[in-house]
């Protein structure tokens, strides 16, 4: 039987959890496709599983990855959309630390024009996710105003871009000068550095009091309350992660009072159905701004497989954009 290489997680723990390890080479199932890894992206749900506390849905991969490029190298029955050989992007539910992945072909998309292959293993994780929860759930459009926390992140850098793109405002914060001005380079208004000033005075200064209408938080804890207060009447709330934790005590005057809507969602546990969705609104109306350049993966720096474990280190330290491992 065929094998690989790929990382394995022991036992629940810090980056140096992450080991190399050998494990035989998945088979597609039906849908399903087996790519030959080039590269996977490194994200912070990654880091959570790592650590114990972020477990693989049911029947995925226990192999910590959630997103790869690379080429087609076998179909599974009933596979249509590619053939052997193509050059493939894929959000998957686990297993793209490894030198073989296998993705359902509805969660698949051809590599961007444009786009190396490296930075294609930087695009489905962030990319699904700020469509699905910033143009879909929270529905921003063209001249709304938008805020989106941990600007230099791989979502922060993501949502910038694509908000801008679609005619928002974009404000955004981060933790150092140097990060603000790298999310204003990427088309942010403003960028405030949280350690240095509230973001809700200085917004509602940029705002002319008016507020934000979107906003897409992975912080939780007291920003929860402190979005409510900054929000636009009509605003929208997103969450898709607490690193300052889920369990909060606020006043829920202001929903009513402004009429927000607050809510989140989380991906790794949809259906390839409800992702594939996702895939068909990128590939038609994101897919072309790679072509032309209007958008594009922010690249922090890349690691070989064996050295995950530094990968997961400089995730966890200063960074700005995506860290990729490759093959």
């Amino acid at each position: 039987m065929a094998t690989m290489r790929c990382i394995e997680i022991p036992e629940p723990g810090g980056p140096e959890a992450l080991v190399v390890g050998t494990r035989p080479v998945p088979q597609p199932g039906e849908g399903e496709l087996l790519i030959k890894v080039h590269a996977a992206g490194v994200n912070r749900p990654d880091a959570m599983q790592r650590a114990g506390n972020y477990p693989p849905p049911p029947g995925a991969s226990d192999i910590p990855g959630l997103e790869v490029s690379g080429t087609v190298e076998a179909l599974g029955e009933g596979v249509t959309r590619y053939e052997i050989g193509e050059k493939v992007c894929a959000l998957i539910s686990g297993g793209g630390y490894a030198e073989y992945a296998v993705a359902h072909e509805l969660c698949t998309l051809p590599v961007p024009d444009g786009l190396s292959m490296e930075e294609a293993a930087a695009v489905p994780e962030t990319f699904f996710t700020v469509w699905t929860n910033v143009f879909e759930r929270s529905d921003l459009a063209e001249g709304s105003t938008f805020l989106v926390h941990g600007g230099t992140s791989g979502i922060g850098t993501t949502a910038i871009q694509l908000a801008k793109a679609f005619g928002a405002t974009v404000y955004a914060t981060a933790g150092s000068d140097e990060k603000c001005r790298a999310a204003e380079a990427l088309g942010a208004e403003k960028c405030i550095n949280y350690r240095d000033a509230d973001f809700v005075e200085v917004l509602k200064d940029a705002t002319g009091g008016k507020g934000i209408d979107v906003t897409l938080d992975m912080v939780g804890g007291d920003y929860v309350a402190r979005n409510m207060k900054v929000a636009a009447k009509f605003g929208r709330i997103v969450n898709i992660a607490f690193q300052k934790g889920s369990k909060v005590e606020i006043n829920l005057m202001p929903i009513m009072l402004k009429r927000l809507t607050m809510t989140g969602s989380t991906l790794r546990i949809r259906s390839p159905e409800e992702k594939g969705k996702i895939a068909e609104s990128l590939l038609r109306y994101v897919w072309p701004m790679f072509a032309d350049g209007r958008v594009k993966p922010v690249m922090d720096r890349s690691f070989p497989l064996d050295k995950a474990a530094d990968s997961h280190a400089a995730l966890d330290a200063d960074h700005i954009g995506k860290i990729v491992l490759t093959m």
